[in-house]
């Protein structure tokens, strides 16, 4: 199983960034995806999740009006699209995986991960 996420780099404040997350899990259509994130010295912190068909989201109340989060199960692709990004959002974003019913912002709920992409905002 692998989660490959791409799309992070350096960006201004107030710009745009999306990330995407392309995944072998199997049937993706059957899996919750999140997007995380980390910095140095902190733990994991839950960023959005999407459910399986993508009619459920849920964002963490930082990014709320900020973030969208939306996936194409046909391309098996999950995408995190920033916008308005200020440098607090300065961090490695990952995918994760999980097959259950809910969206959950607990890192331990999620079975797969993937490597993450650095993003970085400058003032």
């Amino acid at each position: 199983v692998q989660l490959q996420a791409s799309g992070g780099g350096l960006v201004q404040a107030g710009g745009s960034l999306r990330l995407s997350c392309a995944a072998s899990v199997r049937p993706f259509s059957q899996y919750i995806m999140g997007w995380f994130r980390q910095t140095p010295g902190k733990e994991r912190e839950f960023v959005s999740g999407i459910s399986q068909r993508g009619d459920s989201t849920r964002y963490t109340d930082s990014v709320k009006d900020r973030f969208a989060i939306s996936r194409d199960n046909a391309e098996n692709t999950v995408y995190l699209q920033m916008n308005s990004l200020q440098p607090e959002d300065t961090a490695v974003y990952y995918c994760a995986a999980k097959m259950s019913l809910f969206i959950s912002t607990n890192t331990g709920a999620y079975d797969y991960w993937g490597q993450g992409t650095l993003v970085t905002v400058s003032s």
